[in-house]
C-alpha cells in the first residue's frame, strides 16, 4: 500500500506549519504502508496542480491532506469538503477569492473516504486531543481537499482520501492569549496512529 500525503508551507504570516514539520517527520513506512510526502504551496489551484501531478506519477492507495487550523483545540480529522471558496486571508500568490465556486458543474459537496472515525478513535485512545470535523473551512485547504475528492470520483479511482487539520505549534501560540496548541511531537505520533488505522484498513 502506498500513501500520499501532503502537507502545505506556511501562510497567513506565519513562519512555520505544523503539516510542513509534521510530515517531515513521519517515518517512511507507517503500517507497513509506503509514505510519499508531498509538500504544496498554499495557493489556490497551484496546490492542487502539484497533488494531482502526484497521484498520477505515484498511483497512490490513499491520500492524506495535512493543514493549519491555528485557533483548533485538537487534531481535527474532516468529514466533508465543499464546493466553495471563500478567503478571509489572501493565500501566497496573493489571490482571495470571495462567494465563489471550486467546480461550476461539481456537487456541492463530497465526504471523505477515509475511515475518519477509527482513525480519530486511534488517536484518541494514544491520548491525543482529536475530533472529527464537518467544516474544512474555504480556504485553500478545503479547496485541496474538495479538488482531490472531485478528481478520485471523475477518474473512478478507488482511492481513499481526506485531509486532517493540525492547530497550532506552542512557538505559533505565544503571545496569542487563550490560543490553543500542539507540541509538535505530538501531533506526529498522532498523525501515525490515525495512518495506521487507514493502512490497516486496506488489509496492509
Amino acid at each position: 500500500m502506498r500513501i500520499l500525503v501532503t502537507a502545505f508551507d506556511p501562510f497567513g504570516g506565519e513562519t512555520r506549519n505544523p503539516a510542513q514539520e509534521v510530515l517531515a517527520r513521519l517515518p517512511q513506512v507507517i503500517g507497513g504502508a509506503d509514505i510519499i510526502p508531498l509538500v504544496v504551496p498554499t495557493v489556490f489551484w497551484q496546490s492542487l496542480d502539484v497533488a494531482l501531478e502526484a497521484i498520477r506519477l505515484h498511483r497512490p492507495d490513499a491520500v492524506v491532506c495535512l493543514g493549519q487550523a491555528g485557533g483548533r483545540n485538537g487534531i481535527t480529522v474532516e468529514r466533508v469538503a465543499i464546493n466553495w471558496m471563500d478567503a478571509s486571508i489572501a493565500d501566497n500568490a496573493g489571490q482571495q477569492p470571495v462567494d465563489e465556486r471550486i467546480d461550476a458543474a461539481g456537487p456541492d459537496a463530497y465526504f471523505a473516504t477515509l475511515p475518519v472515525r477509527a482513525m480519530v478513535n486511534a488517536m484518541r485512545e494514544g491520548g491525543f486531543r482529536a475530533n472529527i470535523s464537518l467544516s474544512a473551512g474555504a480556504f485553500v485547504c478545503n479547496h485541496l481537499m474538495y479538488g482531490v475528492l472531485h478528481f478520485l470520483a471523475q477518474q473512478h479511482l478507488p482511492v481513499q482520501a481526506g485531509f486532517v487539520h493540525l492547530p497550532y505549534l506552542p512557538e505559533q501560540a505565544e503571545g496569542k492569549q487563550g490560543v490553543p496548541c500542539m507540541p509538535l511531537e505530538d501531533m506526529v505520533r498522532a498523525i501515525v496512529l490515525g495512518i495506521t488505522v487507514l493502512a490497516a484498513a486496506d488489509g496492509c
